[in-house]
């Protein structure tokens, strides 16, 4: 069912155990991101933002509320249906490459698209890389690649696919300044040139600047926001934002 929304959460709660054990990792998280965004995520350790992704993103179920994906209800999916929709429908970039050694950059490029069972399409493999800068490298494997060269193939089989969303958990979090500056570029432009839409946990400021909106975690919630702002007014929010939260904890 097509909807203005790439994502939804609605009341979307995780608990972690039971009684007065129990961690609340999100706390009725309400949210909608349009399609063609690139949102960041920021917060204090331990604020939940990890488990916001893993949620927003289909790797782990929510203890209640709702996740919407593109207009499809993701939250009573079972495993294979819900396993489906990530190869074909989300793109993923992590810190660690998780690129398979053993395979060529282009086969690692078209591996969600044999994973879902459809052909791999060449023409789109080589698209996807000459955009990432490594249409000279499809031949290559991992381990003769740099790290930032590792991270752009990881970037090219996020978004081989058009997925409606690509989940990005610390993907500058590995590399130098350089080289994340030009990831992050890329992730830009996958937003102003494909609408793709990106929604992206970090830590750094200078990462997050590159967002159309910032969101701020503490405790499970999401108390604060940022739009277009500059990695120095991110950063001055962080610092208030764990100085509360630390205050809070100490007083409790």
């Amino acid at each position: 069912m097509p909807s203005d929304w790439a994502v939804e959460l609605h009341g979307v709660t995780r608990r972690y155990g039971r009684g007065g054990s129990a961690v609340h990792a999100l706390r009725g998280i309400d949210l909608t991101l349009p399609p063609g965004t690139f949102t960041a995520v920021m917060g204090p350790s331990g604020s939940g933002k990890s488990t916001f992704l893993q949620c927003a993103a289909g790797l782990d179920r929510p203890t209640a509320g709702r996740v919407v994906l593109g207009g499809t209800d993701i939250t009573g999916l079972n495993e294979n249906r819900l396993t489906a929709l990530r190869r074909t429908r989300l793109g993923f970039v992590f810190q660690a490459f998780n690129l398979l050694p053993s395979l060529t950059v282009e086969q690692n490029v078209v591996l969600p698209m044999r994973l879902a069972g459809h052909r791999p399409d060449r023409r789109r493999c080589a698209e996807v890389l000459a955009q990432v800068g490594l249409a000279d490298k499809a031949r290559r494997r991992p381990g003769q690649l740099s790290g930032g060269q590792q991270q752009r193939v990881a970037v090219a089989r996020a978004l081989v696919t058009r997925p409606d969303v690509v989940f990005a958990d610390e993907p500058t979090g590995a590399l130098d300044t350089t080289t994340a500056t030009e990831i992050l570029a890329l992730l830009r432009g996958a937003v102003d040139s494909q609408h793709a839409t990106i929604v992206m946990v970090t830590h750094d400021p200078s990462a997050a600047a590159w967002a159309d909106r910032v969101l701020f975690l503490a405790d499970g919630t999401i108390i604060d926001h940022l739009d277009h702002a500059p990695a120095a007014r991110i950063a001055a929010r962080m610092t208030d934002l764990a100085t509360r939260t630390a205050h809070v904890r100490t007083a409790a």
